[in-house]
């Protein structure tokens, strides 16, 4: 079975007051140190699922980490000398103890060298904040530990693969590699497999054919056979084919769609493309053009929730 873990990674909401936190760049990298439980049991080839606390943030693949050393500092309650304190924004004194209760303004601090890790897992990342994939609650009883309170809590991948596959009804394309190595053998032959089917796919798909032709909604004319009918809410959710709540995308074009980083903007009913893909000709070229299809007003009102949903908090 492949190790997984689940960290935390909620950025400045985050509660530290025995330090000065982290980097954490949930897309790309998570920074952790030796002081915190199962510091040295994460390893190269795991599966690393980021929450925070509410939902899935995004699920990927460690293939790298980086060490150091440097020098910390630790911070702790003047009375008990314990680092289980809460900083209070609103409230005076700023500081709560945890243990004893104390309440003070300035809490003690001492410093230490400590080993720094930080995973590389950007090539794997699937993201999945916004989506509601999975809850907190859902998270936490994947753990081998439902109760643990802490930051980085080790689960099995099969469960969290099999929880997933019960919402998104496929399998994640994550690559698991053997020791962190290159990428396993791809093994051939087949095997029965429990599959989700959508029901209706099919004549879903046909009839946008007939009423939109055979062109992408966002880059024209395209042979059917690349074409894909692409709900415009989440058909996981509802398990219905909306009159006009679907368009005909390109299967490139649907995958960035999906993943929220090309939409279209409801002020103009332009295409927006997410900046981090302008760099890319083929799609930086979208940005700001208009649809090869004419809308009706269902789709607007779908394509205005898909906008907000996919841009609003951005």
């Amino acid at each position: 079975m492949t190790t997984g873990w689940l960290m935390l990674a909620v950025g400045d909401k985050r509660q530290h007051g025995g330090n000065d936190g982290y980097d954490d760049n949930p897309r790309y990298h998570y920074s952790w140190d030796s002081t915190v439980p199962n510091h040295a049991r994460v390893s190269v080839g795991d599966v690393i699922a980021l929450w925070d606390k509410k939902e899935l943030i995004g699920v990927s693949v460690i293939h790298g980490i980086d060490t150091g050393t440097t020098t910390k500092t630790l911070y702790f309650c003047p009375e008990c000398k314990r680092a289980d304190f809460k900083r209070r924004s609103r409230l005076t004194p700023a500081c709560r103890c945890n243990q004893c209760g104390a309440l003070f303004d300035t809490p003690g601090r001492k410093t230490k060298t400590v080993t720094t890790y930080r995973s590389r897992h950007g090539i794997s990342w699937i993201h999945g904040h916004g989506h509601t994939l999975l809850t907190g609650a859902e998270l936490r009883a994947l753990c081998d530990s439902p109760d643990s309170q802490l930051s980085m809590r080790p689960f099995r991948w099969e469960k969290l693969r099999d929880a997933l596959f019960e919402v998104i009804g496929e399998e994640l394309p994550l690559e698991l590699g053997e020791d962190g190595e290159e990428p396993a053998p791809i093994k051939g032959g087949h095997k029965v497999a429990r599959v989700r089917v959508r029901l209706g796919q099919e004549a879903f798909r046909k009839r946008l054919l007939r009423e939109q032709g055979e062109q992408c909604a966002m880059t024209g004319a395209a042979p059917a056979a690349v074409l894909e009918a692409a709900h415009l809410y989440s058909y996981a959710e509802s398990g219905e084919h909306h009159d006009y709540g679907g368009l005909l995308l390109r299967r490139d074009i649907h995958r960035l769609f999906d993943n929220g980083q090309i939409t279209v903007d409801p002020a103009s009913d332009l295409i927006d493309v997410d900046p981090c893909l302008r760099a890319y000709p083929l799609y930086g070229q979208l940005h700001g053009q208009p649809l090869a299809v004419q809308l009706r007003p269902e789709h607007r009102v779908w394509l205005q929730a898909h906008w907000l949903s996919k841009r609003s908090s951005a």
